[in-house]
């Protein structure tokens, strides 16, 4: 990890400048929250313009947009655009290979490791709480989620013309600097060394009345959306989604480790994420992992919104399991994968079902005994593969698919997740008989009858 040893004030108390400046002058002239809401609004409109990498550099302002806010989104762009001169192609390219390899491994893993620990820090959870992202709007916020990753991953996000990884990501970071706009009511410089933003009753019952007048302590809380809070963010989708493989099994080679961390930083920086506060390994990872958790966990908050928050999270899963018995699976998942220190700060410990945990334990167990021994036989053989792959198409169907949910995506998005998901249907480093029960788990029967159709083909050309 690169540290920078000048004198500066600690990463939460440091923002995002270019994208702050920018969202300043997005929002000049537009006094109170209705306002800031309207002129919010007339942007989002033009950043859902904003679908690929190559049309960024072309993009005009519609004739509507107000002359200060286009003005502000054009500087953005010509400031922030460009991939990191430290940005290498091929190690992004091995990266998005892996993902496309983990395919819906990656989906369970986002949902039952990167999301909770993402809502460990309690500052963090305070502004998704503020603005009831998750535990009223579950749906929005994990699609909100994927919409980045997705773009980012697949084949070209980062690097092509036609990917839309690059205007993803940019959109976002305009994201975390409105939210910091807003809950501080005015610029992150203006509020350092300020007294604390007071609590309103808010205006409205939408997302940016409530961040607008829920109040704000940074002498006592950080700046929201703070340098250390995004670094973290960026951890829990890399480092503990390649933790996680390592508890299941299914750990990558350390050069791979490497690569996939490397893409995720190229990432990071077109987030405003300082180079400082990136990892280069998986052991600086976990140092900057275990530091930031440590320094969060000495916040107290009363009341603590994370149990909540986590399980909302749990809910959504729960919901996609149609057997009782397998329903405590996503917290019992979620307790293996993410350890029991933050288990306990989710609320997660409760005690569960004890047929389900026996069940969960022995299954587990047993799996992992299984693959270990045939993977001495059959290379890339994994029962554990192949049940979280089924899970997670199960939540890539529900959450990402389904376009009368909250925040419909994008079509050129949608074209490229339906593409990806046809590939993902059929894991090539399995057996015939393992995709089938795959197939029938994750419930796409077509695909299943796809499957068994092929194998019979396969045997008539045998023979």
């Amino acid at each position: 990890m690169h540290r920078d040893v000048t004198h500066m004030p600690s990463p939460s108390m440091r923002a995002d400048p270019p994208a702050d400046l920018a969202v300043a002058g997005m929002l000049a002239g537009a006094d109170g929250p209705q306002q800031l809401a309207d002129r919010i609004a007339a942007v989002n409109r033009e950043l859902a313009r904003w679908d690929s990498n190559g049309g960024l550099a072309h993009w005009q302002p519609g004739p509507g947009l107000d002359p200060r806010a286009a003005a502000a989104l054009k500087d953005y762009l010509a400031g922030c655009l460009a991939l990191p001169a430290w940005a290498e192609p091929e190690r992004i390219a091995r990266a998005e290979s892996l993902f496309m390899d983990m395919s819906m491994l990656s989906c369970t893993l986002l949902f039952c490791a990167s999301l909770p620990e993402c809502y460990v820090l309690p500052d963090l959870s305070a502004v998704l709480h503020a603005a009831g992202q998750l535990e009223a709007h579950t749906d929005y916020r994990v699609r909100a989620t994927a919409a980045m990753i997705f773009p980012v991953m697949l084949a070209g996000g980062l690097t092509a013309g036609e990917g839309a990884g690059v205007a993803q990501a940019l959109k976002v970071r305009l994201i975390h600097a409105t939210i910091r706009h807003l809950i501080l009511r005015g610029s992150p410089e203006d509020s350092l060394g300020a007294g604390p933003v007071r609590p309103l009753l808010p205006a409205g019952g939408g997302i940016y009345h409530t961040l607008y007048a829920h109040g704000w302590d940074t002498a006592r809380n950080g700046l929201p959306c703070n340098q250390e809070e995004l670094a973290y963010t960026l951890l829990t989708f890399h480092y503990v989604f390649l933790r996680s493989l390592c508890k299941l099994g299914l750990g990558l080679e350390r050069q791979d480790e490497a690569d996939y961390l490397h893409a995720w930083n190229v990432l990071g920086h077109m987030l405003g994420i300082e180079r400082s506060l990136m990892p280069d390994t998986m052991e600086q990872a976990q140092q900057a992992f275990t530091e930031i958790q440590a320094r969060g966990r000495e916040l107290v908050r009363a009341p603590d919104p994370r149990p909540a928050l986590a399980a909302a999270l749990m809910r959504a899963m729960e919901d996609e399991i149609p057997l009782r018995l397998f329903k405590p699976f996503p917290t019992l998942l979620t307790r293996h994968l993410c350890g029991r220190d933050a288990s306990a700060d989710l609320g997660l410990n409760k005690r569960q079902p004890l047929f389900s945990r026996l069940v969960f334990a022995g299954g587990l167990a047993v799996v992992r005994a299984i693959d270990a021994t045939v993977r001495l036989i059959v290379p890339g053989f994994s029962i554990s593969r192949m049940l979280t792959r089924a899970f997670g198409y199960r939540l890539v169907t529900r959450f990402l698919m389904d376009q009368t949910r909250p925040l419909r995506l994008p079509d050129a998005l949608l074209g490229q997740v339906q593409d990806a998901l046809g590939q993902w249907r059929h894991d090539p480093r399995a057996p015939r008989w393992m995709n089938r029960l795959e197939a029938r788990l994750a419930g796409h029967r077509a695909t299943a009858a796809a499957v068994a159709g092929a194998d019979a083909e396969a045997d008539q050309r045998a023979a």
